[in-house]
């Protein structure tokens, strides 16, 4: 048995909150569900029905998930790509160091993704000595400063166990990236995403819509002829609108310096496979931002950039435009916090909307990259996923110089992948491999001109 009545059932009510918040009527279909007999025909038909719900009346966003509708809602005075120059040798270098920072920050946030807030980890740190965390974690902070738990891969990733870059979905993925940019360039669609996950992402390496995804392309015997990509993603999969997809940005950021309609065209090509509405809006900011740290050196400007490439009638730039400007009149780092958490704290671990507005804090008041991936963690939800996302954005910011060796040299320059075609085991050749993209980029794009002259 595929999946049991009950199961089905969750996902369906999980469904109809996410539908809700969405702004579908959902009147009434919470007890509609309760009452379907436990058959397989009528609940897929329920299923359905959710995928086409309408929308309340007096719902004031604008969502599409199209690209070409996408792009008709971003702000029409946005610059066009290139928004500036670029050499590619120093973006090759920006690159370099914006993945190793992301390396560093997942690797710092792991241990404490447990959902936690500033303040929980505040005063476990406080108890050990070590607030404001300066450093990888300390398994200390759990027997002593009584830190209700580590994340299950701890013994990886706490500064007296660790070895090498511990596996981790979020690297996963940013390789993934890398990979598909390296074989389909600018041709990548969410097909091809599909395709490389099938061979190389475990279901027990994704979560969310991510392991819905390969459950149902695993299940279907014709998953690589199959076109029907649209509906998978709109039918029975709860979640739609969590940070699964913003943290498989970084490779087209990366790809893309000086060019963020382009980073975040790549960025929904990957992340409608998957997600919808800010699930999709989320990957297309983080890309714009990396994108746009190559060249911006005011710091807001960076993410005030970004959110003019995202639909402007969204939540999600009502809520990160609220938060930029939050971060603006901001005393200091916690400041900056405590605006964003009293106003969204109810979107937490995943929720994509605190966090953005963390990463924009993090980005004002930041010193180095060290102190990049430290701030973000610091603020608690998302950790792992987050510290990532802060290197990437800071590392392209700054430059190389800016992270410490000691970040690095506990890694013994190795990093531990679960991706199954993707062998390369030395850090510093995954980092060089991925410095590559920006000119992989740049020569597609000059082959793409000279074709549409001739």
């Amino acid at each position: 048995m595929f999946l049991t009545h009950a199961q089905l059932r969750y996902w369906l009510e999980r469904v109809i909150e996410d539908k809700t918040r969405q702004g579908h009527v959902t009147d009434g279909l919470p007890a509609e569900l309760a009452a379907i007999p436990d058959s397989y025909d009528a609940l897929h038909e329920f299923a359905q029905k959710l995928a086409s719900l309408p929308m309340r009346s007096d719902w004031p966003f604008v969502e599409p998930n199209d690209w070409d509708a996408i792009r008709s809602e971003m702000d029409r005075n946005r610059a066009s790509d290139p928004i500036a120059h670029v050499d590619i040798e120093d973006a090759a270098q920006r690159v370099e160091a914006a993945f190793l920072a992301s390396v560093c920050g997942c690797i710092l946030g792991k241990p404490l993704e447990i959902r936690p807030t500033l303040e929980e980890l505040r005063a476990a740190f406080e108890r050990i000595g070590e607030w404001p965390i300066r450093d990888y974690v300390s398994e200390r902070v759990l027997s002593e400063g009584k830190l209700r738990e580590f994340h299950w891969t701890w013994d990886e990733t706490v500064r007296e166990r660790i070895r090498y870059a511990a596996p981790d979905d979020d690297i996963n993925y940013t390789i993934a990236g890398m990979l598909l940019l390296e074989k389909h360039g600018l041709e990548l669609l969410p097909k091809h995403v599909r395709d490389l996950w099938m061979v190389n992402i475990p279901p027990g390496w994704s979560w969310g819509p991510e392991r819905t995804m390969v459950v149902k392309a695993g299940a279907d015997s014709r998953f690589l002829p199959t076109d029907d990509l649209p509906n998978w993603v709109n039918v029975l999969n709860p979640g739609d609108e969590l940070c699964g997809a913003m943290i498989r940005a970084d490779a087209y950021g990366y790809a893309c310096p000086g060019r963020p309609e382009l980073a975040a065209e790549l960025a929904w090509r990957d992340a409608s496979f998957t997600h919808r509405r800010t699930g999709i809006y989320g990957t297309m900011f983080a890309a714009a931002a990396i994108s746009t740290a190559f060249i911006e050196r005011d710091r807001l400007q960076v993410f005030d950039t970004a959110l003019r490439y995202v639909p402007q009638k969204s939540r999600f730039y009502k809520i990160v435009s609220d938060a930029l400007n939050d971060v603006a009149h901001a005393r200091d780092w916690l400041d900056g916090y405590q605006r964003i958490h009293s106003k969204y704290a109810e979107y937490g671990h995943c929720r994509v909307y605190q966090e953005s507005g963390t990463l924009i804090n993090t980005l004002r008041f930041a010193e180095n990259v060290g102190d990049v991936i430290c701030k973000q963690v610091m603020q608690g939800n998302d950790t792992d996923s987050y510290g990532a996302t802060a290197g990437s954005i800071l590392g392209a910011f700054f430059g190389p110089g800016y992270l410490e060796h000691r970040w690095l040299a506990p890694f013994n320059d190795t990093i531990h992948v679960t991706l199954a075609e993707f062998h390369e085991q030395r850090l510093s050749a995954v980092a060089k491999r991925m410095s590559a993209l920006p000119g992989l980029i740049a020569d597609a794009l000059a082959e793409r001109d000279l074709r549409d002259i001739t």
